[in-house]
């Protein structure tokens, strides 16, 4: 049903399961199939407890290493009266440099999180499952070096019931994705 690394999670390739992601992912999966970026078998999604979602209950409930784990989340800053918006993606073994190294790529005075109503709304998935596949046109996606290098990760689906698994190195191919180096710093 499953092959390591993550033996607790029942993956399978996520298109053979669409109802385990969120429309936006689902439609961003298809297309990078379609457009022959990646193969089927290479973005996997698995089931697991919506209450779980929340990357501290899913390492534990689902063994899956902290440096296996990618958040994404939606950072915002506005220059020159202009809103400039990104998804940040980093190892949950590290934190997001939301005021430093991501505030500069953005080139704004000061970066912040977008409120988790605006990010569920802008993005059309749910709290807790936000992925860097299937964000809106034309927003920047800043990979931390980290997560291109940790093999294979987990991220958001879309939805709080499930998550996508695939290899970090995917990232640097995807269209409007950057791999950016210190994005992130340990914790």
């Amino acid at each position: 049903m499953t092959d390591a690394p993550f033996p607790k999670l029942a993956t399978a390739p996520a298109l053979d399961r669409p109802g385990l992601l969120g429309a936006p992912v689902r439609e961003a999966v298809q297309r990078l199939v379609d457009d022959g970026l990646v193969v089927t078998e290479a973005v996997l999604s698995a089931p697991i407890d919506a209450e779980a979602s929340d990357t501290a209950r899913f390492v534990e409930a689902y063994a899956v290493p902290p440096e296996a784990a990618a958040n994404c989340v939606v950072v915002t800053g506005r220059r020159e009266g202009q809103e400039r918006v990104a998804a940040v993606v980093v190892l949950s073994s590290t934190r997001a440099d939301v005021n430093g190294r991501a505030k500069r790529l953005l080139d704004v005075r000061k970066c912040s999180f977008l409120g988790q109503d605006e990010a569920v709304a802008r993005t059309g998935m749910e709290h807790g499952g936000i992925s860097p596949l299937g964000l809106p046109e034309g927003w920047r996606v800043l990979v931390d070096r980290r997560v291109a290098e940790a093999g294979p990760v987990v991220v958001g689906s879309g939805i709080r019931a499930s998550k996508v698994v695939l290899d970090g190195a995917l990232f640097e191919g995807l269209p409007g994705v950057e791999v950016v180096d210190d994005l992130a710093q340990p914790l």
